[in-house]
């Protein structure tokens, strides 16, 4: 069956295919359509979505980690709910692109780092590689950080400790790829779910106002000739739309054993979209509550110098009279941390063997990448305490925007090639808008550089 898949797949890349992405589980979900007794019945709407949902949560998920949370947070509380419309702008842009990186998994056989490696040159894809492995570590270091936070506002663990036991989370990731895709999916989806109810009780607590909040999101000049807004708001893009998410999206979602005909991809692309665009309309819904939690707590009760999440874990029984929401509030940052981990796996398993073709086991390569991040952090959590720590997770969402080009250009060109994608080469009109996102990206990092240059 590979080989065959290999022989499909070639049509206008200039390598092989070669052995597809994450092996163990290529392929792996059926899309049988099948009952007992091995007859066939024509599927209905629903059930052709739930067979191919999933997917779209492992992205999500990876759309809402601790590092968001440290942006989202200070922007809220800095500058109220102004900052809802860059939200509501860069889950926009993760709904086209990923859905590009879906059209690019399906359509040619390749995930991202695959596509790379066979168009250019092994130079240039060696810078590409490294750019993604540090996105990568900048991703597991918010998620280190946040953890380890969480464990400490929970548990009163110190942090520096809880920065160390993180580590032992590679046991988990790997029993759970070893069960297979549909139970990673599936506890993903229970954390999306804990994480949308603690939210949503905090928010019934807040009770923000609501009109301010639709007024939110609505554009104001004010986010880019303001350099201290727009530093966060990039720090929100960085967060939201992920670089190593486009990798991973355009590999897991060869993990349904769709047809390999036209009409059999037509229905991947299409469900599969779906999917994204309903999982990461949820994550949007999420991100939003934390700015809105933020703006209705901190900032119109006067706390707009609000250093980072465990200030504000400290700060919301007091403003908001109950004891509750200090816990719901350290369930979700962990609950975040936790399954933003699993996804960070898997992308850095996919990055690695795409681009230069190495296969590690996923425990030793989670513990490289989980130790590259742990060092940084534990040396700011010594040395600089919880401001250094919530600076570090800013800073790593900025470092993760910067990278986004590079990740985006090249999804661009490959799923608007007519001759890489065939009939499924990308409408001109969402090349387009997809161009227009990349040249945003591109234009607020430029303005982020200069204005830290002359400031």
């Amino acid at each position: 069956m590979i080989n065959r898949i290999k022989n499909l797949n070639n049509r206008g890349w200039r390598l092989k295919s070669g052995e597809p992405p994450m092996v163990e589980v290529f392929r792996s979900v059926p899309l049988s359509w099948q009952v007992g007794g091995g007859r066939a019945t024509k599927p209905n709407v629903f059930r052709k979505l739930a067979a191919f949902m999933g997917p779209g949560y492992l992205v999500a998920i990876g759309y809402m980690d601790p590092g968001n949370w440290a942006t989202s947070l200070s922007g809220g509380a800095k500058f109220g709910y102004i900052l809802l419309v860059v939200a509501l702008m860069s889950n926009i842009m993760a709904i086209i692109l990923q859905g590009l990186a879906i059209r690019l998994g399906v359509a040619s056989g390749r995930d991202l780092a695959r596509a790379c490696r066979d168009a250019f040159p092994r130079s240039f894809n060696f810078f590409l590689w490294v750019l993604a492995e540090i996105a990568i570590i900048a991703t597991d270091l918010a998620e280190v950080i946040g953890t380890a936070i969480a464990l400490n506002l929970l548990f009163h663990i110190p942090l520096t400790i809880g920065v160390v036991i993180t580590a032992l989370d590679v046991l988990l990731i790997l029993l759970l790829l070893n069960k297979g895709m549909r139970v990673v999916e599936a506890l993903i989806v229970g954390f999306i779910t804990i994480i949308a109810i603690c939210f949503g009780l905090q928010l019934i607590l807040a009770n923000p106002d609501w009109g301010a909040v639709v007024k939110g999101f609505f554009p104001s000049p004010e986010i880019v000739t303001n350099p201290n807004m727009l530093y966060l708001a990039l720090g929100i893009i960085g967060a939201t739309v992920m670089p190593h998410n486009l990798y991973l999206h355009s590999a897991i979602v060869q993990t349904r054993a769709f047809k390999l005909t036209s009409s059999g991809k037509k229905q991947a692309i299409k469900y599969a979209t779906i999917d994204s665009t309903i999982a990461l309309s949820l994550a949007l819904v999420i991100n939003a509550s934390i700015i809105i939690l933020a703006s209705a707590i901190f900032f119109h009760g006067g706390q707009t110098d609000l250093v980072g999440i465990e200030q504000a874990h400290r700060l919301l029984e007091p403003m908001l009279g109950s004891q509750l929401a200090p816990i719901l509030f350290g369930v979700a940052l962990l609950a975040c941390g936790l399954s933003s981990t699993i996804t960070a796996t898997i992308a850095g398993q996919v990055v690695m063997e795409g681009f230069i073709g190495w296969r590690l086991t996923p425990w030793l390569r989670r513990l490289i990448t989980r130790l590259l991040a742990i060092i940084p952090a534990v040396v700011v959590s010594m040395f600089f305490g919880t401001a250094g720590t919530n600076q570090l997770l800013i800073l790593s969402q900025v470092i993760l925007s910067a990278q986004l080009p590079f990740a985006i250009i090249p999804m661009v060109l490959f799923t608007s090639n007519r001759k890489k994608m065939g009939e499924f080469v990308s409408p001109w009109w969402l090349t387009a808008c997809a161009s227009l996102i990349t040249l945003i990206v591109v234009v607020l990092n430029l303005k982020v550089i200069i204005d830290y240059i002359t400031q």
